[in-house]
């Protein structure tokens, strides 16, 4: 009965055809969503801006809000993965597919993450991580009612497929992306610096149903964004600030919407100007 009950509650919160329902494996646990933090670890970010990534999403996971949130919903628990990304093969799991219910469940992820110290890796492919991030779905032992990717990154795609493409790939499986862009300057790649980075993740990153982003423009937003964008998902609510004006925490959100015209291949060619100089 919650099974059937809980599949009706996630039809009904979505449009008609808009995402793929997955199959029901008898063995699954049930969880309101399932989360897939993908972060960005390219060597455009310097070692300190990795620490505070970290220390966000630790932080933000142990909040009050967050666990408030989580609390709230349908089942109570939720299924969440950290992986960092960089080029097309560069994926690592720093903590695989765990159920967060309380305080000390979210302590425990907390705790890994601050453990963890990241290398950076390679280029950027944001298609390669949507990609494998997908990928981590499936046979992961988990049912949620929602799948979400959160992606976060620092500049636009320059490898491996276009990124519109593995997007439009991914929410036809049944999975929203909602995005993160970094758009700060204090990083080691200023000559990827993308100035209208927010607006490539609106037009080429995120999609399917109440797909949003949170862009962040200095680092010490970074903690107060992460807190409230995982509010945001976990609680399935789209934020409505039309004149993406501040809320009270800084963190500034803007919903996904249509963005015409934007050349989603940017990335590539500011690689390939780049590459025409080192090259004869």
């Amino acid at each position: 009965m919650l099974r059937s009950l809980a599949l009706l509650l996630s039809l009904a919160a979505a449009p008609a055809a808009a995402q793929a329902v997955p199959e029901w494996n008898p063995t699954d646990i049930e969880v309101d969503m399932e989360l897939l933090l993908l972060v960005d670890v390219s060597r455009s970010m310097a070692p300190s801006e990795l620490e505070i990534q970290r220390q966000g999403y630790a932080a933000a996971l142990t909040s009050d809000a967050v666990l408030g949130v989580i609390g709230d919903g349908f089942l109570g628990h939720i299924a969440v993965s950290y992986v960092e990304w960089a080029g097309i093969h560069s994926q690592r799991t720093v903590v695989d597919w765990t159920i967060i219910r309380s305080l000390e469940d979210a302590q425990t992820f907390a705790g890994a993450l601050r453990k963890h110290t990241s290398d950076g890796m390679r280029r950027t492919s944001i298609s390669g991580a949507l990609r494998a991030g997908a990928q981590m779905f499936d046979g992961n032992g988990y049912q949620g009612l929602r799948r979400v990717i959160d992606i976060s990154g620092d500049g636009p795609n320059n490898e491996g497929s276009p990124v519109d493409l593995a997007r439009d790939e991914v929410v036809a499986r049944g999975i929203t992306i909602n995005g993160l862009p970094l758009m700060t300057r204090d990083g080691m790649g200023g000559q990827w610096h993308l100035e209208d980075l927010d607006k490539y993740y609106e037009g080429c990153v995120i999609g399917g149903p109440g797909s949003f982003m949170i862009p962040v423009t200095a680092w010490d937003e970074f903690a107060a964004a992460v807190r409230r964008k995982l509010v945001l998902e976990i609680a399935g609510t789209t934020p409505r600030q039309p004149d993406f004006a501040l809320p009270q925490d800084g963190a500034r959100t803007l919903p996904a919407q249509a963005a015409s015209g934007y050349d989603c291949l940017v990335g590539e060619k500011i690689w390939q100007r780049f590459r025409d100089t080192w090259e004869p």
